[in-house]
């Protein structure tokens, strides 16, 4: 904890305090350092929500192959079953 040096009170309901604590222990973490971690990348990391946008925007400007879902569904279910 090393550097941490402001203190916030947040007060929760019982519900979304017993499923912050679950979360917690299944990660082997503190709900503190849950709590931090959520904040940081909600809304402290600016960087990897402007490469987040970046990658979408390239993404959706990309000119792919693309069918009706009907005639997708039919190559993923073929190639699915090739594999087995």
């Amino acid at each position: 904890m090393a550097g941490l040096t402001k203190r916030v009170q947040v007060l929760f309901k019982p519900e979304q305090f017993k499923e912050l604590k679950k979360k917690a222990t299944a990660r082997k973490e503190s709900i503190g350092e849950l709590i931090r971690e959520a904040v940081e990348e909600k809304y402290l990391s600016k960087t990897l929500t402007k490469e987040k946008i970046a990658a979408a925007k390239k993404i959706a400007a990309m000119e792919l192959p693309v069918s009706d879902w009907e005639e997708m569904e039919k190559e993923i279910v073929r190639a699915r079953l090739e594999r087995e």
